[in-house]
């Protein structure tokens, strides 16, 4: 997780410095500072800045994966990465959900948008609990 960290947390640097630089540069050029600019650079960073703190936060509770180790071999990587869906309806059903709202913010139809949250919720519950074979109740055994 260091290398995640470290390159979401150096490109929001980058970013902010990038800022900086932009704000001077306009000021000189322009006579005040392009204000659009500025913030479209400083909430890029802190938006890459989320994660990096994530990552970060993350990899100072866990053991150091291959990838943070400088001196890991290539074989120590290898294995399983976890489950991945063979294929799910449910993304389609979320796609349709999200197309729904958004004609009915287009055409501003609130009951068509009442629909959409409600479809889009229904959808995401899907998804969750797609490989969700059932309870847990040992009371009856």
């Amino acid at each position: 997780m260091k290398v995640e960290a470290r390159l979401f947390l150096g490109v929001a640097v980058f970013l902010w410095l990038g800022a900086i630089a932009y704000g001077i540069w306009s000021q000189q050029a322009q006579g005040h500072v392009e204000v659009v600019g500025v913030a479209a650079l400083i909430l890029s960073g802190g938006l890459l800045g989320i994660p990096g703190a994530f990552f970060w936060f993350v990899s100072r509770r866990i053991d150091p994966r291959p990838e943070d180790r400088s001196n890991a071999e290539i074989a120590e990587a290898a294995g399983d990465f976890g489950f991945f869906s063979p294929g799910s309806y449910w993304p389609i059903t979320l796609a349709g959900a999200a197309s729904v709202m958004g004609l009915a913010l287009a055409f501003v139809q609130v009951w068509l948008l009442v629909v959409g949250v409600l479809g889009l919720m229904f959808a995401i519950g899907g998804l969750l609990f797609e490989y969700h074979v059932g309870g847990r109740n040992t009371s009856l055994r």
